[in-house]
């Protein structure tokens, strides 16, 4: 289900809070039923949830499990860079090796940069 970069970044859109289907599609830059199919397959994954108001339907992840598992995920995916992960940046007992993280928090950045698809070529 996260093997695909899309879901990654629809999931890290909604970190902070719920959206409906035409933000998210903007706040991604994806056509809105592809966002859609997308959505409907972290529901049945039950990796997002919905709420209903009038007409429209708001996503959210389905709870801090799910946040978390997002969180560690983009983290241990911050360590594939040469650079200090930026998470790390705030600790004082680890030091640059390479200069600052180049991750700057547009999560479209960082899933370009991961080969979803390694499991199946076997590298």
């Amino acid at each position: 289900m996260l093997a695909d970069g899309t879901r990654i970044q629809i999931l890290w859109a909604l970190i902070d809070g719920e959206m409906p289907v035409n933000e998210l599609a903007a706040t991604i830059g994806k056509p809105g039923p592809s966002v859609s199919q997308h959505l409907a397959k972290l529901r049945m994954a039950r990796l997002v949830r919905t709420r209903r108001d009038g007409t429209q339907i708001f996503y959210q992840l389905e709870n801090d499990h799910v946040r978390q598992l997002l969180l560690d995920a983009v983290h241990n995916a911050e360590h594939a860079g040469p650079s200090v992960p930026a998470h790390h940046l705030a600790r004082s007992d680890i030091s640059p090796l390479h200069g600052p993280s180049d991750f700057d928090g547009d999560i479209s950045t960082l899933v370009d940069r991961i080969d979803f698809d390694h499991t199946a070529t076997g590298t």
